[in-house]
């Protein structure tokens, strides 16, 4: 991989152990990191983020190179992740940390954003018009390192098992059917 031309997204989806894991299994990603964004308090930390205070989303990083994997691919599968249509939630995850959110980093990348938001609107996957903020990006503070693969480390907790696993299952279906999984996966 040409370490080069690789770019950076950061958005939320709801909890991150799911998206981080999903995202970390795609061709062309070079990485997925747990953290969290959005917020107005420096290197806050889970717990801090948690009470809903800080402002922080949880979000993933990804690092990713666009001559194996689009962008469009990447919004692809992140409106297949979450219910962009739940405000400040994903299912039983309440609270503002939970939010959809992207985070764009200059103008065209807020229209690229905005478009993705309307083309999958469009589709009609999901019922109900999209919550799913788009805010500039200021900074990510990485996770706790306890955080980072927590599915693959811990797929019998209990929210691992009864969530995260089955989400993952669908998402291992879904997308190495269209072969955007690494070989590994």
């Amino acid at each position: 991989m040409d370490k080069n031309n690789l770019q950076q997204i950061t958005f939320g989806g709801g909890c991150f152990w799911c998206v981080e894991s999903c995202f970390n299994m795609l061709k062309g990603v070079e990485s997925a990191i747990s953290g969290y964004s959005g917020g107005h308090k420096a290197n806050p930390t889970y717990e801090e983020i948690c009470t809903g205070e800080t402002g922080h989303a949880e979000v993933v990083q990804i690092t990713y190179n666009p001559a194996i994997i689009s962008y469009d691919q990447l919004m692809d599968v992140f409106f297949f992740l979450h219910d962009p249509t739940q405000l400040n939630r994903q299912g039983n995850d309440i609270g503002t940390q939970y939010r959809s959110v992207i985070f764009y980093t200059d103008d065209a990348e807020k229209q690229r954003a905005e478009n993705a938001i309307r083309e999958s609107e469009a589709t009609g996957k999901w019922s109900g018009k999209y919550v799913t903020e788009l805010a500039p990006f200021e900074k990510f503070w990485a996770a706790e390192q306890y955080h980072q693969g927590y599915y693959h480390v811990n797929p019998n907790q209990p929210y691992c098992s009864a969530v995260v696993g089955p989400k993952i299952q669908k998402f291992k279906k879904h997308f190495g059917e269209l072969g955007m999984l690494r070989d590994s996966e």
